[in-house]
């Protein structure tokens, strides 16, 4: 069988860059390979799955098309090229002739048109012909012997496209409409404007009943309303766009066949540019020495290009890191079932007291727990497995029976508990709250690969599945092999065969040791290991005590809440509909943006999506308050309805019902800055800034009638730090000497005292203070207190001459980060930036803004964690019965008896105001009340 392939070269790689590029791979030498590796798992992918007989790549030149003469604004809102992509862009084209496949252009014509035309051809040649491209405009080339093939994407296989599934796609008679749809429609991309007022789902309809775009101009007179309006102004607008969607079919290029046979890969030349790019799992693939089993796995994608593991593959652009995947890439990814190994299962009392026996002789030891859900505070345990020794593992299983369960742990608590014995485990926060509600508190060092990597990496994921893969070679058995995929039908552990648990079971701690081990070098050679063993390990015991004590919610005041918003929600809804004259869906952006713009004619120049409806984001909103108290309205109806169905309804089923009460889970190991974040519920994001927002808090209450909320917040912590960083002189004295900063900067600014200082003065300078340590411009600073450009700048050039220091640490932290690659916190936390040298100067900007902004924040995150540890020793060593409760930002959160609250504010202010040694002096402040509220 003739089987011809034509890649849309171009739209392939953007498609690969843009997939990666979250988590962009990075060589050693900063070097974005994403597009490659993407463009080349495709590529293997379609050369392995549908063995095509010829092949070619079609790229576009820059030399200009009849399109872009004829309709000069062809393609004029095409963004540049991100830079990145522009450097890789050479690479893939050395790919590609090192697979010996032909790469067609033709000046004056696009990729389309050449492939349109080739396709033609081929199918006249004898071809079944596959256009390989995400782009919709190929739709109109599909015929009897010519497909469109879509590259999978998020986890679903590639799609093939036929005459059959293209008329019911597009709601057609004949393939040759696809044009006149798109024509109607138009292109935002490609900037083909189409008729005003048609989108797809329109222009679809348009077709039924008219079949063609002259047809439908003809007709103009029988349609209604503002799109008879529409149809008759623009009908040349729209035969114009129908032109330009049109692909060419008699582009001037020869079909030679015999120049498109697929051909073996060059190894002479793909050789040195694997090493190049440091593809070296990708070179072994396509050149094993063992072409017989290498037949059936050669060109099997290790990660397929648009699935969710190619989404989640990254490479660190920490160089030791990189250095560490690098020495691991070394072939085919290894299994559990072509590596040695060594599982036993434990499952009677005579040898579980022998290997608990066993176990309490060793300095480390790693466990994880199997369970039969991922709530800590409701799962139940399935089993437990341990690890000393790579490659070696034990499993013990445990009866769905509580008591029997208990029995069987029982005979390890004393190894769980021992002190002496260090804990190793990926995640351990949730196997350590598991433990705990089976009688067993774990003790002793910590060590959790997930927060190693975190420090050695903190930009990139950190699940054991990808870092086994990263940085050992290895895939483990995936969780969906044994239970399923999630959803409804996903099983459940307990009805796994004990054989295939153990394995999987076992393959985790050993692979979790083996990644301790190559771990504790690492966050030695980046400077880290302290901050990991004094901060990171230790704050694990502390937050899970936090998630353990839970939050005490009063239903009934959010119930009368819920009924107060929602009388808000339907006022604020009526208002809407009378000054929109129309009644509508307000939760509907389409909705929204036609009313708003289509018929209040609120802006002119609305931007549309991709899609082709308006963008009613909060920020088009804010921007048109002023113009209308309707937008108003819809903001305030977004931020009720919001604030009603995020927290108010939600934390009441948020309740445990063994506990009563809220148990959020604090994660350690997400924002990069090092601060930490919370799930179910996000404490971190109840809304403040809001008097109903604040109404959320009220709910927040002490668990028992004789107990207080003790709420503790640093005061200008960021500020504080940012004094501390850049040394800078007059803004420590006026730390030092307790003076409102906001007040003194003013006073420094304006050039007056602090008595003259007024409150719009005060204003414009704590908007600066904190503006800066986000690298706010002059033109934000007047977008923000709605000054005048030069009156903002001047502002901020006499802020710089007052506090030179500041400006001199801010120079001087981004000629590090340039030097070095790197920020880091006072306690030495890093934050990589990989884009600070970029020739972007929008892309090198936002880098630069994080050299400045993240040391603040680390340090911030450090000073609360330290503070956090030492509150949590000591209630412990002084036998208080209160307890932390909540860590928002930079505030702690207690629930504390009456008689010891004097206690408590003792040493939370010690503690808090003592964390980090600093010249500039820290500031907290307390308060009491009988919910968050009253108390914060």
């Amino acid at each position: 069988m003739k089987k011809l392939f034509l890649l849309d070269g171009m739209a392939l790689i953007y498609r690969a860059y843009f997939a990666l590029n979250k988590s962009p791979r990075l060589t050693a030498s900063g070097l974005n390979t994403g597009a490659v590796m993407g463009f080349a798992n495709t590529l293997l992918d379609v050369l392995k799955n549908q063995q095509p007989s010829h092949i070619a790549v079609v790229f576009d030149t820059s030399a200009p098309t009849n399109r872009h003469i004829e309709f000069e604004a062809y393609k004029a809102n095409r963004e540049k090229m991100p830079e990145d992509l522009a450097a890789a862009i050479p690479y893939v084209f050395q790919l590609i002739e090192g697979f010996n496949i032909p790469i067609i252009t033709k000046d004056g014509f696009e990729a389309d048109d050449i492939i349109g035309t080739l396709a033609k051809k081929g199918e006249q040649a004898g071809f079944t012909v596959y256009c390989m491209t995400p782009d919709k405009d190929f739709a109109q080339l599909v015929s009897e012997n010519i497909f469109i093939y879509k590259p999978a994407r998020m986890g679903n296989g590639a799609e093939i496209l036929g005459v059959p599934e293209i008329l019911a796609k597009w709601e057609i008679n004949e393939v040759t409409q696809v044009i006149d749809i798109l024509g109607l429609w138009g292109d935002a991309v490609d900037n083909i404007p189409g008729i005003p007022g048609i989108g797809e789902k329109t222009a679809k309809k348009l077709m039924q009943e008219y079949h063609s775009v002259e047809n439908l101009i003809a007709n103009a007179e029988q349609l209604k309303g503002k799109q008879r309006e529409n149809v008759i102004n623009f009908a040349e607008q729209g035969l114009i766009s129908k032109k330009l969607a049109t692909i060419i079919l008699d582009v001037p290029v020869a079909f030679e066949e015999e120049k498109l046979r697929l051909e073996e890969p060059n190894r002479e030349l793909l050789e040195p540019l694997f090493a190049t790019l440091e593809f070296r799992t990708l070179s072994k693939r396509v050149f094993s020495d063992n072409a017989a089993s290498e037949q059936a796995t050669s060109y099997q994608p290790q990660m397929d290009l648009f699935s969710s593991a190619a989404q989640t593959a990254t490479y660190s652009n920490a160089p030791s890191a990189i250095a560490k995947e690098d020495e691991a890439d070394k072939g085919p990814l290894n299994t559990l079932e072509n590596t040695k190994h060594t599982y036993h299962l434990v499952d009677n009392e005579e040898a579980q007291v022998a290997l608990a026996k066993t176990l309490s002789q060793q300095a480390s030891i790693c466990f994880d727990t199997e369970t039969t859900g991922l709530d800590a505070n409701s799962a139940e345990i399935v089993g437990f497995s341990f690890s000393f020794e790579a490659g070696k593992a034990y499993y013990i299983p445990t009866p769905a029976d509580r008591k029997e369960a208990v029995v069987i742990l029982s005979r390890f608590k004393e190894v769980f508990e021992n002190e002496s014995i260090e804990k190793v485990g990926q995640n351990i926060k949730y196997d350590i709250l598991l433990l705990a509600r089976y009688d067993i508190q774990v003790k002793g060092l910590l060590f959790d690969t997930m927060l190693a990597h975190y420090l050695i990496d903190p930009d990139t994921r950190h699940g054991m599945d990808l870092l086994a893969e990263n940085y050992l070679n290895y895939k483990p058995v995936s969780i969906t092999e044994l239970i399923g995929a999630k959803g409804k039908k996903q099983g459940n552990m307990r009805d796994v065969p004990l054989e295939e648990v153990k394995e999987y079971a076992a393959e985790d701690a050993d692979i979790t040791w083996q990644l301790k081990e190559v771990f504790q070098p690492l966050l030695a050679e980046t400077a880290t290991l302290a901050l990991a063993n004094t901060v990171e390990f230790p704050l694990v015991y502390v937050l899970a005590e936090i998630e353990r004590n839970g939050v005490k919610i009063d239903v009934d005041t959010l119930v009368e809440f819920s009924k107060e918003l929602e009388i808000s929600v339907r006022a604020l809804e009526q208002n809407i509909y009378t000054k929109a004259g129309v009644t509508f869906n307000i939760a509907s952006p389409k909705q929204l943006g036609e009313v708003l713009f289509d018929k209040l004619q609120l802006d002119p120049k609305a931007k549309k999506t991709k899609t082709g409806q308006y963008k009613t984001g909060e920020d088009v909103l804010l921007a048109l308050a002023y113009k209308s108290d309707i937008v108003a309205d819809i903001l305030e109806f977004r931020q009720l309805q919001k604030l009603k169905s995020t927290y108010v309804d939600a934390l009441p089923e948020l309740i445990n019902p063994e506990t009563g009460l809220i148990h959020t889970s604090y994660n350690q190991a997400v924002a990069a800055t090092g601060r930490l974040s919370s799930t179910n519920p996000n404490l971190q994001n109840i809304p403040i800034r809001t008097e109903k927002g604040r109404e959320v808090r009220k709910a927040f209450i002490p668990r028992a009638a004789d107990h207080v909320i003790l709420s503790a917040d640093y005061s200008q912590i960021e500020l504080r730090l940012i004094a501390e960083l850049s040394k800078d002189k007059h803004m420590m004295e006026a730390f030092i000497a307790g003076h409102d900063i906001h007040r003194a900067t003013a006073a420094k600014v304006y050039g007056i005292s602090l008595e003259e200082v007024t409150s719009d003065q005060r204003r414009n300078a704590k908007a600066v203070n904190f503006g800066i340590i986000y690298g706010q411009s002059a033109f934000g600073l007047s977008q923000n207190l709605g000054i005048p450009r030069k009156e903002a700048a001047d502002i901020i050039n006499q802020y710089f001459e007052q506090y030179p220091g500041i400006k001199t640490y801010m120079s001087s932290v981004i000629e590090v980060a340039k030097e070095k690659g790197y920020v880091e916190t006072i306690l030495k936390r890093r934050r990589y930036l990989r884009d600070i040298n970029s020739g972007n100067m929008t892309v090198r900007g936002f880098a630069e803004r994080n050299a400045i902004n993240a040391p603040i924040q680390g340090s911030a995150a450090d000073l609360i964690k330290i503070a956090m540890l030492g509150i949590q020793q000591d209630i412990k060593d002084q036998g208080l019965h209160g307890k932390m409760i909540m860590q928002v930002h930079d505030e702690l959160v207690f629930d504390v008896p009456q008689g010891e609250v004097a206690a408590f504010r003792a040493l939370i202010t010690d503690r808090m105001t003592n964390a980090i040694q600093t010249a500039v002096p820290l500031e907290i402040e307390i308060g009491e009340g009988k919910n968050w509220l009253e108390a914060h």
